[in-house]
């Protein structure tokens, strides 16, 4: 049974850091592309940043670019999302995914979901 559970969220002030974790199971995930996406309350859901996972490609939405880092870990089997300079509006529910889609259209597997909430 695949999984992917994420960890790490919680309450900071605007300024602040954070940083996700999501902890991948379940089957080989070389051939897939790795992401974070969030959804906000009354929002739809957008993509955050993305990396391969056997050449470590690496995407961020521009809005984050700059103050957030997706990283991995291979032999951990886990992806990391450092969030800095957190802003109110980097406030969501944070979602890891993986899919064999390069630009991630399509979603293969998705995460539960941890909420980040940045204070002013």
């Amino acid at each position: 049974q695949v999984q992917l559970v994420e960890s790490g969220g919680g309450l900071v002030q605007a300024g602040g850091s954070l940083r996700l974790s999501c902890a991948a199971s379940g089957r080989t995930f070389s051939n897939y592309r790795m992401g974070w996406f969030r959804q906000a309350p009354g929002k739809e859901r957008e993509f955050v940043a993305a990396i391969s996972w056997s050449a470590g490609r690496i995407s961020y939405a521009d809005s984050v670019k700059g103050r957030f880092t997706i990283s991995k870990v291979n032999f951990k089997n886990t992806v990391y999302l450092q969030m800095n300079s957190l802003k109110p509006e980097d406030t969501a529910v944070y979602y890891c995914a993986a899919s064999r889609d390069y630009v991630m259209v399509t979603v293969d597997y998705w995460g539960q979901g941890t909420q980040v909430t940045v204070s002013s």
